[in-house]
C-alpha cells in the first residue's frame, strides 16, 4: 500500500530493465517528478527524434518528464580508440549528466533522489544541502570486493587478466564511489551478495535493503522437444571473460570429456575467437543479439550455466528459468535465491570446475524429469516481478523505520 505521493526524481545515463521498471512504477502511482539521462524520449515526444532513437532509448513515461544531457553521450558512441579512451568518454558523460542533476535539484519540490552507482557524487552533494533524501541503487558488488576477486582471477589464470576490465579502474573513479556510498540515505541491491559485499561500517549507518529483479513473461515450452536428444545441451550467456567463470566452464568440460553434452556460447568476445578455442574448442557461437533471439536459442537448450566469480543479479538466470531451464550458478551470480537444490538448479562454489561437472551430471541423470523440473523452473521464475521489485525500492526510501538490515 502506498504511504503517501512522496515525488523521486531519477538519474540514469543510459537507461536498464530496472531503470524502466522502477520509472513505470512511479509513473503509474503519479510519484515521478523528473528522469534525467543522456538520450532517450518518451510518449509525446516529436516523432522525428523519437525515430532516430534505439528502443532501449525509449521509455514509456511522458517525454515532458525526461530531462536530456545529449552532447557527452553523443560524443562516446561517435569516439573511435582504444578500450581505455572509451572508459573515459563514458566517465565524462556519466560525470556531466550528474553535474546537471546537481544544478537541477534546486528546481524541483521532490523529497527523494534515486541514482546509481557511478553517476551521483556531486547531485548527492547538492541533495544533503537541500535536503532530499538519497536513494543509492548498487547494481553490482562493491569495488573493494570486485577488485579483491578479479586481482585474485589474474593470478590464477593470468591467461585470461585481458578479459578483466574492472581490476583496472583509476583510483579517482574509487573515491567517487565510496562518496556516493557515504552520502546515500538508502542504499537497495539486486543480490544478497551485493548486499554483504558493502563495508561493514557503511551497513551499520545506513539502511539497506535486496530488491531482486523481476522475470520476463515465462516462454511456452516445447516438451517433446526436450526429450528428442539424448544430449544435454549447455548454454552459457555473458561477457566472454573468467569474470563471468568462462576458464572454470571450460575446465569442466574437460573433465566431462565422453559425456553426452554440448555447450553453446552467446556473448561478446574479450580476446580474439582463436584464444577461446585453444583453452576449449567444442563450443558453438552465437554473437550478441537481441533479447527476443536469445530467449529463442534459450528455448533450443537444456541448462544455463553461469559460474560467475562476480555479478550483481545477472538477469539472464531468470531468463533461462522463464524458458524451462534449470540453472547451474555460484552464489556470486546474485541467484542464490533462485536455486531450490536439485530442483531449478544446482548452486556451486565459485571456481570450482569439479563442482560444475558433477552437476551437470546430475542433469544428465535427472533428463527423465526433464518436463516437471521446466515447469518447476518457470514456477520459481514468475515469483519475481518488475512491480514489486520497484515497489520494495519505493517503499522503502518511503518508510521511516530505524531498522537496519541483519549483517550477516
Amino acid at each position: 500500500m502506498m504511504v503517501s505521493l512522496e515525488k523521486f526524481v531519477v538519474s540514469h545515463p543510459t537507461g536498464n530493465t530496472f531503470v524502466r521498471a522502477l520509472l513505470n512504477q512511479l509513473n503509474n502511482q503519479n510519484q515521478l517528478e523528473k528522469f534525467f539521462t543522456t538520450i532517450g524520449v518518451g510518449i509525446g515526444a516529436n516523432p522525428l527524434i523519437r525515430s532516430f532513437c534505439k528502443e532501449k532509448r525509449k521509455y514509456a513515461i511522458p517525454d515532458k518528464m525526461i530531462s536530456r544531457q545529449w552532447m557527452p553521450e553523443f560524443a562516446r558512441l561517435l569516439s573511435k580508440g582504444d578500450q581505455e579512451k572509451k572508459r573515459r568518454k563514458v566517465d565524462l558523460s556519466y560525470q556531466a549528466l550528474d553535474h546537471k542533476v546537481s544544478l537541477a535539484l534546486s528546481n524541483h519540490s521532490s523529497q527523494i533522489l534515486h541514482a546509481y552507482e557511478d553517476g551521483c557524487s556531486s547531485s548527492f552533494a547538492r541533495a544533503k544541502q537541500q535536503g532530499i533524501q538519497c536513494s543509492y541503487e548498487l547494481p553490482i558488488a562493491h569495488w573493494a570486493t570486485a577488485r579483491r576477486l578479479l586481482a585474485e582471477e589474474a593470478e590464477r589464470h593470468p591467461e585470461w587478466e585481458p578479459t578483466l576490465e574492472s581490476t583496472r579502474e583509476p583510483e579517482e573513479k574509487l573515491c567517487q564511489k565510496e562518496e556516493e556510498l557515504r552520502l546515500a540515505d538508502r542504499i537497495s541491491c539486486p543480490s544478497q551478495f551485493v548486499l554483504d559485499s558493502i563495508p561493514l561500517e557503511i551497513r551499520q549507518k545506513t539502511l539497506c535493503q535486496v530488491s531482486p529483479f523481476g522475470s520476463p513473461p515465462c516462454e511456452p515450452v516445447d516438451f517433446e522437444r526436450s526429450t528428442q536428444s539424448d544430449t544435454l545441451r549447455l548454454l552459457f550467456v555473458g561477457s566472454m571473460s573468467q569474470r563471468k567463470g568462462l576458464a572454470d566452464l571450460f575446465d569442466a568440460m574437460e573433465l566431462l570429456n565422453g559425456e553426452p553434452i554440448s555447450l553453446t556460447i552467446l556473448g561478446q568476445p574479450s580476446m580474439p575467437m582463436e584464444f577461446y578455442r585453444k583453452q576449449f574448442s567444442e563450443f558453438a557461437y552465437f554473437p550478441p543479439c537481441p533479447n527476443s533471439k536469445v530467449r529463442e536459442i534459450m528455448k533450443t537448450h537444456d541448462a544455463l550455466v553461469l559460474p560467475s566469480i562476480l555479478e550483481g543479479r545477472a538477469l539472464v538466470q531468470q531468463e533461462a528459468l522463464s524458458c524451462g531451464l534449470p540453472i547451474i550458478v555460484t552464489p556470486n551470480a546474485g541467484g542464490k535465491d533462485l536455486v531450490d537444490e536439485g530442483i531449478t538448479g544446482h548452486l556451486v562454489p565459485i571456481r570450482s570446475p569439479e563442482k560444475i561437472s558433477s552437476a551437470i551430471l546430475t542433469l544428465i541423470a535427472e533428463r527423465k524429469n526433464i518436463e516437471e523440473i521446466r515447469k518447476l523452473c518457470q514456477k520459481k521464475a514468475k515469483q519475481y516481478t518488475w512491480p514489486s521489485y520497484a515497489q520494495n525500492i519505493i517503499d522503502f526510501n518511503l518508510s521511516n523505520s530505524e531498522q537496519r538490515v541483519e549483517i550477516s
